[in-house]
């Protein structure tokens, strides 16, 4: 996990039980919950940023129009299709 082996880990609870002795469940559980306050903390925070980036505050007066309201929508010509065949002789066109 951190690079600790097993005997690091035997070395680090004989201490601990020598610093905190009886208090030791007690001082396990408080740093327990500190550490998922801790997590708490850091998920409320993540969120904030991540709603505060996906979208812009609706109550934001605009001071100025954008650019882009100001321009006229592009218009393409419609499609009509041609009233008659390829190859078919049309009254306008001569034999």
């Amino acid at each position: 996990m951190f690079g600790i082996g097993s005997s690091e880990m035997i070395i680090l609870a004989i201490i601990a039980l020598l610093l905190f002795g009886k208090r030791l469940p007690e001082v396990a559980r408080s740093l327990g919950k500190g550490m998922m306050e801790f997590k708490k903390g850091m998920y409320d925070i993540q969120d904030e940023v991540m709603s505060a980036t996906s979208s812009r505050p609706a109550t934001q007066p605009q001071s100025r129009p954008i650019a882009s309201d100001l321009r006229d929508e592009a218009v393409a010509p419609k499609f009509e299709p041609p009233k008659f065949e390829p190859g078919e002789v049309t009254p306008e066109q001569p034999a």
